[in-house]
């Protein structure tokens, strides 16, 4: 376990794909555009991952049992992983002069877009031998 601080399963798989996507995109942008390529691909992945954390956080700390209270914390959860993209996003485009943007902005989508999985991914220990 990896990632104690982050209860939910899925959660943690999800995030451990997009650690693993963002050191691929590293490498490989980094042969083709260099240091700057690499340096976009890792802080477009970083971004990701720390939204991913934020939401993570909000999601791990909810005790109720309300579907209502449920929705809340999801809703809040969400809009704190966008607000974070959105600061960090805006601050790597602004003071990073040399950002490779199609590196930098890919590795973000492909990173998000792997969030998004989360939801396929069965949180029962034993359903196909999944861990």
């Amino acid at each position: 376990n990896d990632m104690p601080w982050i209860r939910n399963k899925p959660i943690r798989i999800v995030m451990r794909w997009q650690m693993i996507v963002t050191v691929a995109m590293v490498l490989i942008l980094g042969l083709l555009w260099g240091f700057h390529g690499a340096a976009s691909a890792l802080l477009g992945g970083v971004i990701s991952i720390i939204s991913a954390a934020a939401f993570a956080t909000v999601i791990s700390h909810y005790q109720g049992a309300t579907a209502g209270g449920v929705l809340i914390t999801a809703l809040k959860a969400e809009a704190i992983k966008i607000i974070t993209m959105i600061i960090l996003l805006w601050l790597v485009l602004t003071l990073y002069e040399d950002v490779v943007a199609v590196g930098f902005i890919g590795t973000f989508a492909v990173t998000v877009l792997i969030f998004g999985m989360a939801l396929f991914v069965t949180d029962e220990t034993n359903a196909a031998g999944i861990k």
